[in-house]
């Protein structure tokens, strides 16, 4: 599968999982491919979809809240209407 289809099987999943939270993906295209291809480099480089915005510390233990969707996007999305990388809004 190429990155493309790596992306939209990615939007298709995450649009899913939003929608069954009460939440959307965000609207804006542009920044969902950009959120989802920081995703697959991070999955590359450090074998999972560790969100762009948040800092991967090699540490698996403490790393593993930050894999989309991460352990604090809830929490972001209730107080601020969207998560910290924008990937998803209310």
């Amino acid at each position: 599968m190429d990155e493309k289809e790596q992306m939209e099987e990615m939007k298709k999943g995450y649009g899913k999982y939003a929608a069954s939270q009460g939440f959307s993906l965000n609207p804006d295209n542009a920044t969902v491919e950009r959120i989802c291809k920081g995703l697959l480099m991070n999955q590359s480089k450090h074998g999972a979809r560790y969100c762009p915005c948040r800092l991967v510390t090699g540490k698996k233990e403490d790393d593993r809240k930050i894999i989309c969707p991460c352990a604090y996007h809830k929490d972001e999305i209730a107080k601020d209407g969207h998560c910290h990388c924008n990937l998803f809004v209310k």
